[in-house]
Order: C-alpha cells, then sequence, then structure tokens
C-alpha cells in the first residue's frame, strides 16, 4: 500500500508522542513511503527547534536526522510540479489551509496515494474532500 505521510505525521515516527505507535504501525503497513519534498525539511526544522530549546541534545539532533535520512533514501518523494501544483491550489481554493498543507495534499494525488496520514485536523478534511483515503494520528 503507498502511504503518504505529511509533516507532522512522519514526524512522530521520530519524536515519541501521542500516536507515534499508530505512524510506527502505517509505516510497518506501507509497502511504500510516500512524501512531499517539503517534508524532510519540515522535519529537520522541527529538530531543529527541538535541540534550541534543549528538548533534545546535539547527539541526539544528529541521530534522529540520521534516522530520516535513511528512512527517505527508499521513499517515493514528490516534487513541485504542474500536477502537484494543480491539485494544492485546488485545495487552496476549497479549504482553509496554510499553503505547506496544501502542498502535501497535491503531492499525495500526485503520487496517487492510497492513504493520506496526517496530524492536522484541517488538512485531513481538505484531504479527504480532494479524495483522499484519510488517516488522522
Amino acid at each position: 500500500m503507498r502511504i503518504f505521510f505529511d509533516s507532522s505525521a512522519f514526524a512522530k515516527r521520530y519524536v515519541r508522542e501521542e500516536r507515534s505507535d499508530a505512524v510506527l504501525s502505517w509505516c510497518d503497513q506501507a509497502t511504500e513511503l510516500c512524501l512531499s519534498g517539503i517534508a524532510p525539511p519540515e522535519i529537520i526544522s522541527a529538530f531543529c527547534r527541538l535541540q534550541r530549546e534543549n528538548l533534545i541534545t546535539p547527539l541526539q539532533y544528529r541521530h534522529l536526522k540520521t534516522m530520516l535520512m535513511a528512512d527517505i533514501v527508499d521513499a517515493s518523494i514528490c516534487d513541485l510540479t504542474p500536477e502537484v501544483l494543480r491539485g494544492t491550489i485546488i485545495a487552496l481554493e476549497n479549504n482553509i489551509l496554510r499553503g505547506m498543507d496544501a502542498i502535501h495534499i497535491g503531492s499525495a494525488l500526485a503520487l496517487k496515494a492510497d492513504l493520506f496520514v496526517t496530524a492536522d485536523a484541517r488538512q485531513c478534511a481538505a484531504a479527504e474532500q480532494a479524495g483522499l483515503r484519510v488517516v488522522q494520528v
């Protein structure tokens, strides 16, 4: 199953928080992990924030970054193509969304994901409205 993870959901794979177990379970069920090209920078940004706030050590930061980079080697990463931009713009026009959240939806549509996994309720509703099968974690 081609499972698309937005940044908010995929970050739970690395940083233990509520619903991390669900994300790990979906990752195990995926035959193909799918991400938008914006997901790795967004997740690294979250890791950097945790380090700045002294919630993780520099060593923990490097470990998290290494794990993320190893995982994305085999993932399907969607670039910003005209197809992605079309889906993104439609999502923005039909929903109250932030631009980056809409890019995840456009990317999932372009990758023809079987399932869209997100931790964001507003994005979840917009993804469903776009025709994606959605799980909120």
